[in-house]
């Protein structure tokens, strides 16, 4: 069983997602707005936020980047514009997901659980390095340089990087990489995909040569 925080300025959201989360059996505590989520998640321990934007008093940005400051939960934000430019600040905030208003409360849970699994996993590994040109990963300790110095990435930037680093070589199909890069099946939703990849190319800088655009298909890390 998780801890979850429900955040939302609308209390019939509140109340849905709260059921949802109680069925799936995860405890969850609720906050109305950003100040009352900060507050939250000083005082106790959450194992992810789900995080409404557009709030009075601290909206849902500003109220991670205030969280982010002692806690490193995940957080799927909820949000009724779907702009890819919100969908950019969102990722670039440090959100695992955004889900975009209206939304199906099973597919909020299946992705939530998918943050979960991943935030779960443990294990040890052999020491991986790998490098080419002025690129460098460490795909045991999970670090990315270029050019000597350290790149910065939000952890969804860092999954995607790695996963597609691992099947180098491999046209990677869009279904293929949200299903298991985020973890729930393919819902012909490809903008999540596409703006983190839009995103990792501006981290690489002149190494965003190495993701090659299949059109029609997905993707390929050609290393």
């Amino acid at each position: 069983m998780a801890k979850l925080l429900i955040v939302d300025d609308e209390e019939k959201i509140r109340e849905l997602i709260l059921k949802y989360a109680r069925f799936e059996g995860h405890g969850a505590v609720c906050a109305e707005d950003g100040m009352a989520a900060v507050d939250a998640a000083r005082r106790e321990p959450f194992d992810l936020i789900i995080m409404d934007v557009m709030m009075p008093e601290l909206d849902g940005f500003s109220a991670v980047k205030e969280i982010r400051k002692t806690s490193d939960t995940p957080v799927l934000f909820l949000s009724a514009r779907g702009e890819e430019y919100d969908r950019i600040h969102g990722f670039e905030t440090g959100a695992d997901d955004y889900v975009v208003k209206p939304f199906s409360p099973k597919e909020l849970m299946m992705r939530a659980e998918a943050i979960l699994k991943r935030a779960r996993k443990t294990g040890a590994a052999p020491r991986e390095i790998w490098r080419r040109e002025g690129l460098t990963a460490d795909l045991t300790a999970r670090v990315v340089s270029i050019d000597g110095e350290n790149a910065a990435m939000s952890p969804k930037e860092y999954e995607l990087f790695f996963y597609m680093l691992k099947n180098r070589n491999i046209a990677l199909t869009r279904e293929k990489l949200i299903e298991d890069v985020w973890g729930y099946d393919y819902f012909g939703e490809d903008r999540t995909l596409d703006t983190h990849v839009k995103l990792l190319r501006k981290s690489l800088g002149p190494y965003a040569k190495f993701i090659v655009t299949l059109r029609g298909l997905g993707y390929r890390f050609e290393g």
